[in-house]
């Protein structure tokens, strides 16, 4: 990974942001800084990949792939976690 800084905001990226700051949002009145959204967006990342091999014993895989998958996250049969996002 590299350490790059700066983003491209296309408008899709920032309507994305617009979206996703809403959820990180305090209240209808709070605007959250960019680096706080995505800082939300990477704790949810990792917590959400933890939280499927957590899973992994006391749910059914067919369940987890049922709950967990996204556009990111991608899981095979027996809850095998893959990264959709960088192909």
């Amino acid at each position: 990974m590299t350490d790059r800084t700066s983003l491209k905001l296309t408008d899709e990226r920032k309507r994305e942001f617009e979206r996703a700051a809403e959820i990180v949002a305090a209240g209808a009145d709070d605007d959250p800084p960019r680096s706080k959204v995505i800082d939300a967006a990477l704790r949810h990342l990792i917590e959400s990949k933890e939280n499927i091999e957590d899973a992994r014993d006391e749910v059914a895989p067919t369940t987890i792939q049922k709950v967990a998958n996204t556009s990111i996250i991608g899981l095979r049969y027996r809850t095998r976690v893959e990264s959709r996002f960088r192909r």
